[in-house]
């Protein structure tokens, strides 16, 4: 899908839900990452209870998402080249902020895991974190010579480990 017709789904969902969209915007972020910010009257209607409302609008896109876009055979093919949320690409939705605080927190975290992993040459466990807040770790120690990621435990365990590698 085009990222404007993304864009008109994100609208379409959450003037459904009764609450006023003042304002949706496409910021890409990062190549693996394409962030739709939207501005709401009545926010806490998303993000209450820690985001449950916004995880759950995020998941209905990402499923939609993923039925109307027939999946792709090559993979030689670059991840923006299939918007639908396969090939690697994240569709992000953020409501006034919430999403880019909870980022921002999230890798605030991994750095200094990363930097205690440092100091002690050794692996650090990160507390169970979502698929979601995983791959931003990932992500933000990915360009890391000296330390390695690896996700272990299973379900709601589920956690980073950061670990050492020595190498500078």
């Amino acid at each position: 899908m085009k990222k404007e017709e993304i864009q008109n789904l994100i609208k379409e969902l959450i003037e459904k839900t009764t609450v006023k969209l003042n304002e949706i915007s496409i910021i890409e972020d990062e190549p693996r990452n394409l962030w739709f910010s939207a501005e709401v009257s009545e926010p806490h209607f998303f993000t209450s209870h820690e985001g449950e409302g916004l995880r759950a609008l995020s998941h209905l896109i990402h499923r939609i998402l993923e039925a109307k876009t027939p999946p792709k055979l090559d993979l030689g093919d670059s991840p923006k080249s299939n918007l639908g949320g396969q090939q690697g690409l994240g569709i992000i939705v953020d409501i006034n902020g919430f999403q880019k605080k909870h980022i921002e927190n999230i890798r605030a975290i991994a750095h200094m895991m990363s930097e205690r992993a440092r100091y002690f040459k050794s692996n650090i466990e990160v507390d169970p974190m979502s698929a979601f807040e995983r791959r931003i770790v990932h992500e933000f120690l990915s360009e890391a010579n000296d330390l390695k990621t690896e996700s272990m435990g299973v379900g709601r365990d589920r956690r980073v480990v950061i670990k050492y590698t020595g190498t500078i």
